[in-house]
């Protein structure tokens, strides 16, 4: 697929009925709301169709809204939100309360009301990863013997957030897909929670559908974000539409001093297997 390079949403806004929009790296940074973005959405909701923001945030989707709003996030750029810890709690329901924890403390909403008791490694019956404990400072490498220990057991790798790096004000930071990566390259089993696979992608298509009061045809659905493991993967993966914020965190390989590198983008997506039929350096 050839991608086009588009400068704003309002360019292609006629040809969808509801947007299902990343979070980080889109709309925020983790410090700051990036106000183009988040006018862009306002102006498509104004229009009459539903914003759903589709996060891998490994957190419930209901303390979302209060970050948001720290970071001056608008209100009227988002109808609902759907989060990675969402089908996170889901399977950790399934599971029972033996697991074995990895992540910061700034996670730890994601198992309020759940009958979770966690244990050392060895008496674990899965591991849950929201990320790492540190994620200012440590490598993922520096994980490597942990992982290696729990592989060993063969212990289901449940990741919260499969994101690799974010953009957290100017810099990258890793997330719990960098372990999960790793954790693979092991051999242990590892199941991903959000996107780029089709449950939470089920959950935001029925909340669309419920805010637009109707079935929503799939080729008028506009997926937006700059992941292209998660975000761009996963809507190629649900034959949707994809707008691919190409100035985040692939900027550095993908401008030139005159912005966005058409054939720099288009060689970039097929190195994955994807494609997407829109690309743009930032929302706007």
């Amino acid at each position: 697929m050839t991608v086009r390079i588009i400068h704003a949403l309002a360019d292609i806004a006629d040809q969808y009925d509801a947007v299902l929009c990343d979070v980080w790296g889109v709309i925020h940074n983790g410090r700051a709301a990036y106000q183009a973005g988040c006018n862009a959405l306002a102006a498509f909701r104004e229009m009459g169709k539903p914003v759903v923001l589709i996060s891998n945030a490994p957190r419930p989707s209901n303390v979302i809204p209060k970050q948001l709003e720290a970071l001056h996030v608008r209100r009227d750029a988002w109808d609902a939100i759907v989060t990675s810890g969402d089908a996170t709690r889901a399977e950790i329901e399934k599971r029972g309360p033996r697991g074995y924890k990895i992540g910061p403390s700034k996670d730890e909403g994601l198992y309020d009301g759940l009958p979770v008791d966690f244990r050392p490694a060895e008496t674990a019956d899965y591991v849950i990863c929201t990320g790492l404990r540190d994620d200012l400072s440590e490598p993922p490498e520096s994980y490597r013997d942990e992982l290696a220990a729990l592989a060993a057991r063969n212990l289901p790798f449940i990741c919260a957030n499969p994101d690799r790096v974010v953009q957290f004000g100017g810099h990258l930071i890793p997330c719990a897909g960098a372990l999960a990566d790793i954790y693979e390259e092991l051999g242990g089993p590892v199941i991903m929670a959000g996107k780029p696979y089709a449950p939470i992608y089920d959950l935001t298509i029925a909340e669309a559908e419920r805010l637009a009061g109707k079935p929503l045809a799939r080729e008028r659905l506009l997926c937006i974000g700059d992941g292209v493991q998660t975000d761009v993967a996963g809507a190629h993966g649900q034959k949707l539409d994809c707008l691919f914020v190409a100035g985040g965190i692939h900027a550095a390989e993908l401008s030139n001093a005159d912005g966005l590198d058409g054939a720099k983008v288009e060689a970039f997506l097929a190195s994955y297997r994807v494609d997407a039929r829109w690309a743009i350096a930032e929302l706007a």
